[in-house]
C-alpha cells in the first residue's frame, strides 16, 4: 500500500534557529514516508546543523547557496520541480521575507520561484512570535494561502518557556499529510476508542492488556487529516494532533460513560480499544501488602457496550469494530461481525510478525456486513488507518445510494 507522499518532491527549507535540529528528524519522516526531499539550508541554519546530515539523510545532497551550485539557476529549478515547500524552521527574518518578497538567499529565493503550495512552521522565542510585525506577516501569508503550523508552547532556547515553540516533527508530518490527502470525511463526526483498559486490582496494581493504542491513535489522525471533526476516547498517552478533541479514561466503565452519550452524535464510530472483558469484582481502595495479598481474585464479566452501539445505531451511522485474534481469524472475526451488528470489522492475527500491539505496523483483514472482504499486507499503522477509513467512506457511499457496496462481494488485496 502506498504512503500518500510517495513519490511527492518536497523542498525541506531549514533556517536559522535552535529548532533546526528537529528538522533532522522531520527530513527522516518525510523520507520514510516516501516522499523524495530536497534540503534547502540557509547559511545561518548551517550554524546549528550540518548540511551533510540532510545529505545524508534526504533524497539528494543539501543545498546552501544560490552561487556555489553547479546549477546556474537553482531557486528555479527546485521552484519548478517541488510538489511542495516545507519551511521548517521558519524563523521570523524567513516569514517577514516571504510576506514582503524578499529573496537574499537560496531559500527565499525557491520560494519566489515556485507555484508549489507552501507549508510553513515558525520557531522563535516568544516576544518574536508575539509582536505585530511577525503576526501582520504570517496574517498575510495565511492570506497567500500559505499551510501555518503554529508553533506550540513549552521549552524554548535559553532555558526559556513559552509560546514559539516548532511544533513536533509527526505533526508537521501530519498537517502536510491532512493537506495532500483526500478531504472525503469533511465535516463528518466520527468517534474513535483507542488502548487497552485498566481495571484495578488495588490502589497501585491493574489487569491490563498489551494494546498500546497507536491503532486507534492512527485512526483518529487519518480522520482528522481528511476532514473529519474526531473524537478520540482514550487511554493511551499517543500524541495527538490539537485539532482532535480527547477523552481520557481508564477503566471499561468509564469508556462505557464517555462512548455512549456521544456515538448518537457520531456519523462513524470505531471502536479500536481493547476494552477489558472482565473486571475485579471488589478491587481495594488502598494498596494491598504482600503479606495480605489474596490467593485469589474474583473477576466478573464486564458490560459489552459494543452491543450496545450495535442495537442503537441509526440506518445511516457506520459502525466499525476490532477482532484481535490468535486463531481462526476470519470465523472469529465474521462472528463478532454478526453478533455484534456492526458495518465492518477489522481483524488482525496478534501473533503474526509485525501485527498487532504496541507494533508500528499491522496486517487487517476488513470484512463488510455486505460481504465485502478487503485483506490489507504489512503495513504502518498510519496506512492501516487510511485502509479502514477508505472502506467506511466506501460504506458511507452505499447508505448515501442506498445500492450496493461498490465492492460487492468481490476480494482485494493490498500488497
Amino acid at each position: 500500500m502506498a504512503h500518500r507522499l510517495e513519490g511527492r518532491r518536497i523542498v525541506l527549507g531549514v533556517s536559522g534557529g535552535i529548532a533546526a535540529y528537529k528538522a533532522v528528524d522531520l527530513c527522516r519522516r518525510l523520507v520514510d514516508a516516501g516522499a523524495f526531499v530536497s534540503p534547502v539550508l540557509t547559511e545561518a541554519a548551517t550554524r546549528f546543523v550540518g548540511a551533510l546530515t540532510f545529505s545524508a539523510l534526504a533524497s539528494e545532497r543539501a543545498r546552501t547557496s544560490l552561487y556555489s551550485d553547479p546549477d546556474p539557476i537553482p531557486h528555479t529549478t527546485l521552484g519548478r520541480a517541488a510538489d511542495l515547500i516545507v519551511v521548517a524552521p521558519a524563523t521570523a527574518r524567513v516569514i517577514g521575507a516571504m510576506a514582503h518578497g524578499i529573496s537574499d538567499d537560496l531559500l527565499t529565493a525557491t520560494l519566489l520561484a515556485t507555484a508549489a503550495p507552501v507549508v510553513v512552521c515558525p520557531a522563535m522565542h516568544t516576544e518574536m512570535w508575539e509582536h505585530e510585525a511577525t503576526q501582520d506577516n504570517i496574517a498575510l501569508l495565511r492570506s497567500r494561502g500559505v499551510i501555518v503550523v503554529d508553533p506550540t508552547s513549552g521549552r524554548l532556547a535559553g532555558g526559556d518557556s513559552g509560546s514559539g515553540r516548532m511544533a513536533e516533527p509527526a505533526d508537521i508530518v501530519a498537517a502536510i499529510e491532512a493537506f495532500t490527502g483526500p478531504k472525503d470525511l469533511e465535516g463528518v463526526r466520527v468517534l474513535v476508542t483507542a488502548g487497552g483498559t485498566r481495571e484495578p486490582i488495588d490502589a497501585v496494581r491493574v489487569i491490563t492488556n498489551r494494546s498500546s493504542g497507536k491503532q486507534g491513535t492512527e485512526l483518529a489522525l487519518e480522520a482528522a487529516s481528511r476532514g473529519a471533526k474526531v473524537t478520540l476516547v482514550t487511554t493511551a498517552r499517543q500524541p495527538v494532533h490539537p485539532g482532535i478533541d480527547v477523552v481520557r479514561v481508564e477503566t471499561a466503565f468509564e469508556m462505557q460513560g464517555a462512548v455512549l452519550p456521544r456515538a448518537p452524535g457520531a456519523e462513524v464510530v470505531i471502536m479500536a480499544a481493547a476494552v477489558a472483558d472482565q473486571r475485579v469484582a471488589r478491587p481495594s481502595a488502598r494498596k494491598t501488602k504482600k503479606t495480605s495479598a489474596p490467593t485469589s481474585i474474583e473477576l466478573v464479566p464486564t458490560h459489552d457496550f459494543l452491543v450496545d452501539l450495535g442495537r442503537s445505531k441509526s440506518p445511516s451511522q457506520v459502525l466499525v469494530g476490532f477482532a484481535a485474534e490468535t486463531d481462526d481469524v476470519e470465523a472469529n472475526a465474521r462472528a463478532k461481525l454478526a453478533s455484534k451488528g456492526l458495518d465492518l470489522i477489522v481483524a488482525n492475527d496478534v501473533g503474526a510478525p509485525g501485527s498487532g500491539f504496541d507494533h508500528d505496523t499491522n496486517q487487517v483483514l476488513i470484512l463488510g456486513a455486505d460481504g465485502s472482504r478487503r485483506e490489507v499486507a504489512l503495513a504502518s499503522k498510519r496506512e492501516i488507518a487510511a485502509a479502514v477509513l477508505d472502506s467506511v467512506t466506501a460504506c458511507r457511499d452505499q447508505i448515501a445510494r442506498g445500492g450496493p457496496h461498490p465492492d460487492g462481494k468481490e476480494t482485494s488485496t493490498d500488497s
